[in-house]
């Protein structure tokens, strides 16, 4: 059975490029950006790594916290991290998991046959401070991730979580948001004093700061 939205993302002790670390110990009271790669010296997780470090500020005023996997040693971490820190102009300040027996890639299903049964595939979970797995997105090995969009899903799980909301597409940071159809007429109109538009009985919007 594979890991679910919902399930508590399962606990592990590691070596990392800061140490070893206790995984909900070290997460505790954050939400965790945990992101896989097939291997270190590869151009297309050299720009991930690089992105990920430039968005650093992005991802603590969300109280989120990065953590990189690949299935390679520390050292040749540490050596790949000069290469991404040269080519990505900017200085890698989150830990990356030095998986080599592949212990973490198997226990979150990060190795998938079809695509290599060697390395794991680019997985990202969105992980609550409750240690709960909230968004999961598997890419190929060849396909670089959009930060843009696992920037807008963490708004998106954060102002839902906030305010009792859902997110319609596409949306962004400042949009309007749907009233969930489980809460009624009356509840909505106490609980968003701001008013809300309602389109469908079902399709409601409002906005929340």
């Amino acid at each position: 059975m594979g890991l679910r939205i919902g399930d508590t993302a399962p606990n592990f002790e590691i070596d990392t490029t800061e140490g070893k670390i206790n995984f909900h110990d070290w997460a505790k009271g954050s939400w965790v950006f945990f992101f896989s790669h097939p291997a270190d010296y590869t151009p297309v997780c050299t720009t991930e790594m690089g992105r990920t470090a430039q968005l650093a500020e992005q991802f603590a005023a969300r109280n989120v916290k990065p953590l990189g996997l690949s299935t390679d040693s520390v050292e040749e971490h540490k050596g790949w991290m000069n290469d991404v820190n040269e080519t990505q102009n900017t200085t890698v300040g989150f830990p990356i998991v030095a998986d080599k027996d592949k212990k973490v890639a198997e226990l979150y299903e990060m190795i998938h046959p079809g695509e290599s049964t060697t390395a794991a595939v680019r997985s990202v979970f969105i992980i609550d401070p409750n240690q709960k797995i909230r968004l999961t997105m598997t890419y190929p090995m060849s396909v670089g991730r959009n930060f843009a969009e696992i920037l807008r899903v963490i708004d998106a799980l954060q102002t839902g979580d906030k305010h009792g909301v859902a997110t319609p597409a596409d949306w962004e940071l400042g949009g309007d948001v749907i009233i969930p159809p489980s809460v009624s007429m009356e509840e909505a109109e106490k609980k968003f004093p701001q008013g809300f538009k309602t389109v469908k009985p079902y399709l409601r919007y409002t906005s929340v700061k």
